[in-house]
């Protein structure tokens, strides 16, 4: 086997996941995404109430933190012709909307942005130029000062001397490969420090309607928090309040400080618009539904899959059909009944895990055999293609299906970088996609909230359906799907059920999408199909483009591979008090 560029682990994401790539010069030919971590859960739910599930399956991301309860609720609602109250589904879209928003911002400065700016930099830059700098990209942000800026250099100034970067460490500062000058590094770190603060504060929405962050609690039938204005423990006046000042905060934020800082940092790296296209193949789920879940044509978020980058034809997405949507395991570490080949509906989808058999390499990885096995990913395909999901796909759905915003939006992001529409496939497309749904899904929160306060006004306070709460009344088997546009990309959990508890449950995620190997007949995943396209490698030691393009999708892999022993026996119990 040929020597190769190894990134493992890749850091600030979620999880675990390693990238080789195998190079022709300093150029990436083939590259490989394998995810190192197992956890079984969709085997832990088995023979459990599904009204239970949703409690389990948030427990597979801390990050993405609400998304797999969604899902979760979803999925037995379907199975069961569950309905859900009008407040319960506008309650859910704000919070789906509040967690894209965090998400995005958190994704930008902490996990991605350091990936294009380099903090070491910004000591060498002169706080009168940034501050000018800054009052010319965010001329309404009122942090901008000379000062303001001067005492952020300092703070940095004593990280260095300590000697300790903190959460600065562990990067390639100095490399050739960073193109923005001292100021605009200063600027984005300081913009860095006060995302951490800002989103600190806007995760309070989920607490009030769920209770808690991370982690906030869901019904299946509805939400949790009754809403009763005249009580101190529901959701009253001051929290609706509260409410509206958080989304007042969101969208000043993106509005003033996100979107601005994007365009300027892209400016300076317009290379990066033509590299990491990869598959050309985008698909969405459809979410935030204006009457239910049931009803397509109301979602926010329109469902579709774009083939090829063709942005004149949308095709339609059916998550019940056995042929569209199917998981395969040829490059995977599990095995299938009927063979490894062939791919499963997720209804009829298998968990059987197999390391060693399926060439699974001894620990320490050395290097991984792309023959056999080489991730515990499993790789989705719809109607046998591999596709991209995510913010990029979704923005790309709504921009070829005409949605105003979107397509005013992109096109004067265009306009002002001065690229042309192939740059939205790229690096740099998928990360400014993000920021620019940011400003669409922030902006459609107000909507949602204007129609809460109206049902409430009216005199409608329901946020719950007890019908169907008894499993006496559910049907002896059914089966379901929940899905959703999660942050990252499309989300869906399958569920039977049979004689009133789960017989089956698989929950196919973003990341999986996005990271999961190579199918049957090679065709990589996005992942490595973004990094086998126009990659050359300054320094194989310092392989920062791969952290780019990589950092671009926001992998998040603790969703993407689910811990068991050898016999699915509990592992650990933890006593808290």
């Amino acid at each position: 086997m040929s020597e190769r560029v190894v990134v493992d682990p890749i850091t600030r994401i979620e999880g675990h996941l390693r990238i080789e790539a195998k190079m022709e010069g300093n150029r990436i030919d083939q590259a490989y995404s394998a995810g190192t971590m197992v956890r079984g859960i969709e085997l832990i739910l088995k023979g459990r109430d599904p009204r239970d599930a949703w409690a389990y399956t948030q427990r597979i991301c801390g990050v993405c933190t609400l998304v797999h309860g969604i899902a979760s609720v979803r999925a037995v609602e379907n199975a069961l012709n569950y309905k859900i109250p009008p407040n319960a589904q506008l309650i859910r879209n704000l919070m789906i909307a509040a967690q894209y928003v965090h998400d995005h911002v958190m994704h930008f400065y902490h996990l991605h942005a350091l990936d294009w700016v380099d903090v070491v930099s910004a000591l060498s830059a002169d706080p009168k130029a940034t501050s000018e700098l800054a009052q010319t990209v965010s001329p309404s942000w009122p942090k901008s000062s000379v000062g303001y800026f001067s005492d952020t250099q300092k703070k940095l100034k004593k990280f260095v001397e300590a000697g300790q970067l903190g959460i600065f460490a562990k990067a390639y500062w100095g490399h050739p490969s960073y193109k923005l000058p001292a100021e605009a590094n200063l600027m984005a770190v300081s913009h860095y420090l006060e995302a951490l603060e800002w989103q600190r504060n806007v995760v309070q929405l989920h607490t009030i309607f769920g209770g808690k962050n991370p982690h906030p609690m869901f019904l299946v039938g509805g939400t949790p928090s009754p809403i009763d204005l005249n009580s101190d423990s529901a959701i009253n006046a001051k929290r609706l309040a509260q409410v509206q000042d958080i989304i007042n905060r969101m969208r000043s934020f993106v509005d003033q400080v996100y979107v601005p800082d994007t365009l300027a940092i892209a400016g300076f790296y317009k290379d990066w618009f033509g590299r990491g296209e990869g598959l050309g193949n985008f698909m969405s789920y459809g979410d935030l539904p204006g009457t239910d879940m049931d009803d397509a044509s109301s979602y926010f978020i329109p469902s579709g899959v774009i083939l090829d980058r063709d942005l004149s034809t949308v095709h339609p997405v059916d998550m019940a059909n056995p042929e569209e949507i199917q998981e395969f395991v040829s490059h995977s570490w599990y095995d299938y009944s009927n063979g490894n080949d062939a791919g499963l509906h997720p209804w009829k989808g298998e968990t059987n895990l197999n390391y060693q058999g399926r060439g699974g390499p001894e620990t320490p990885y050395k290097q991984l055999d792309i023959e056999k096995g080489y991730s515990w990913m499993k790789s989705p395909r719809w109607k046998g293609k591999a596709m991209e999901v995510g913010p990029l796909a979704r923005v790309l759905v709504l921009y070829a299906k005409g949605h105003e915003q979107t397509v005013e939006l992109v096109n004067h992001a265009l306009t002002t970088l001065g690229v042309d529409k192939r740059a939205l496939f790229s690096t740099l497309g998928r990360t400014a996609a993000r920021t620019l749904e940011s400003k669409i899904i922030g902006d459609g929160m107000q909507g949602w909230m204007d129609q809460l306060l109206a049902n409430i006004k009216a005199g409608d306070s329901k946020t719950f359906n007890e019908k169907l709460w008894e499993p006496s009344t559910w049907p002896k088997e059914a089966k379901g799907v929940g899905f959703m546009e999660a942050p990252r990309g499309a989300l869906a959990h399958w569920v039977v059920i049979k004689d009133g508890v789960i017989d089956n449950y698989q929950a196919v995620v973003p990341s999986t999408w996005n990271a999961g190997p190579r199918d049957p007949a090679g065709v990589a995943g996005a992942y490595e199909a973004a990094l086998q396209d126009n990659h050359e490698l300054h320094d194989p030691k310092q392989p920062v483009e791969i952290l780019r393009t990589v950092h671009s999708f926001d992998p998040c892999i603790a969703c993407a591979v689910h811990v068991t022993d050898p016999e699915g026996e509990e592992l650990i119990q933890v006593k808290v008090r």
